[in-house]
């Protein structure tokens, strides 16, 4: 059931495409649904992705995939999230893309998030907030973040080796977020040398697809 609540959010996004697009595609299970439904329908429209296994599917499926490195400006992204609260703020990172896809999200003219019910939250945090960390700055860096208040568990791959990201940096899964006042959180992680990105997506989700037994609404920024 909740596999297929996200294919309906993700199939509900494709109805916001429309031809001549440049669209960023988000990473994981939920963008996973969207990069293929949007497959399905066969727009004319380019891509961008915010990780090697996005742009692996899209270009496996046959939609076009330019190098973000040569784009400036983005039509719209979808993407999934792992936490979103009813004014479209959110918390993203578990599949290991968040600084990709906050820079891509960036460029957005539009952002839109999908999920499934489950992903709905009165309050943001209860999910483990994702920190990318340069390898170099580790043990500073956890330093920095338990003095915020946060509980840094570094992430390990299916081997047991530190998981990478594409960038071969590191990934600290913060606790302690749930009760925090969110801005001045991401302000103080922004600031801090070694920190290279969060998932913290305060501004940049401007519509938010939610999908519960089939049933998709629609949360807008700031209104709820």
């Amino acid at each position: 059931m909740q596999d297929d609540d996200k294919r309906s959010a993700a199939e509900a996004a494709v109805n916001e495409v429309a031809d001549g697009m440049l669209l960023g595609l988000g990473t994981g299970s939920t963008a996973a649904h969207f990069i293929r439904a949007l497959a399905a329908r066969r727009l004319a429209v380019t891509t961008v992705a915010t990780s090697d296994a996005s742009a692996a599917l899209a270009r496996s499926l046959g939609l076009p995939v330019r190098d973000f490195a040569e784009v400036a400006r983005v039509d719209l992204t979808v993407d999934g999230v792992d936490e979103v609260d009813a004014t479209c703020r959110a918390i993203k990172g578990a599949g290991g893309a968040m600084v990709r896809e906050k820079i891509v999200a960036s460029a957005s003219t539009r952002m839109i998030a999908i999920a499934d019910g489950s992903k709905r939250v009165e309050q943001l945090g209860t999910a483990a907030l994702p920190v990318e960390v340069l390898p170099f700055a580790r043990a500073f860096v956890e330093d920095q973040v338990r003095a915020l208040g946060l509980v840094p568990e570094l992430r390990r791959a299916g081997d047991g080796e530190a998981y990478l990201t594409d960038q071969h940096n590191l990934v600290l899964d913060c606790t302690g977020v749930l009760g925090q006042a969110l801005e001045p959180l991401a302000v103080a992680l922004d600031a801090t040398p070694g920190v290279v990105g969060h998932g913290l997506f305060l501004a940049e989700i401007d519509l938010a697809l939610i999908a519960t037994s089939g049933q998709v609404i629609r949360l807008e920024r700031n209104t709820g």
